[in-house]
């Protein structure tokens, strides 16, 4: 299902629903817009995200645009523990619902 290039398909999909397409749009780019914030530091939280969700189209786009801001290869590796550590602690902590008092 995932193909990289179905992200063409945006501009259509918008065109369906112009004006809520225009407002993500805009929302989009500011909320990743350098602010208190650095840009890079806001890709590699958007790419933690996206492990986290599973989003390939998000994984890819984020980490073009990381390395473009600036990220290193180490600091996307570290993004990637980041995620996954999230992500099992949230199955640990989930864990505690199977234990009886």
């Amino acid at each position: 299902m995932y193909e990289m290039a179905n992200i063409k398909k945006l501009p259509k999909l918008g065109s369906q629903a112009s004006e809520a397409w225009q407002t993500f749009v805009a929302f989009d780019k500011a909320a990743l817009a350098d602010g208190a914030i650095p840009k890079k530091y806001k890709e590699l939280m958007a790419i933690a995200v996206a492990l986290t969700t599973q989003c390939p189209y998000c994984i890819e786009i984020h980490a073009d645009a990381a390395r473009k801001a600036g990220a290193s290869e180490e600091e996307l590796a570290e993004t990637g523990f980041v995620a996954a550590a999230l992500r099992a602690g949230a199955a640990v902590t989930h864990a505690t619902h199977l234990i009886k008092d």
